[in-house]
């Protein structure tokens, strides 16, 4: 019997997940992602959530960092 893939993400990982799916819906409503291209627009689309997540990090201080 052959195993089904398990995939476990950590909580900001998940996070992450959310929002390229986010944008990479938003490429598909505009209609910009067109067939065979669309691992590269998901691609984009993850490096965008990841760019944001970055820079939200850089810029904001959570209140568990402020001790």
């Amino acid at each position: 019997m052959k195993k089904s893939p398990y995939l476990t993400l950590q909580p900001s990982e998940q996070t992450i997940v959310t929002a390229a799916a986010t944008i990479y819906a938003a490429y598909i409503a505009r209609g910009v992602v067109e067939d065979g291209k669309e691992n590269a627009w998901m691609d984009r689309a993850l490096k965008g959530a990841f760019r944001i997540a970055k820079v939200t990090d850089e810029t904001v201080q959570a209140d568990r960092e402020l001790d």
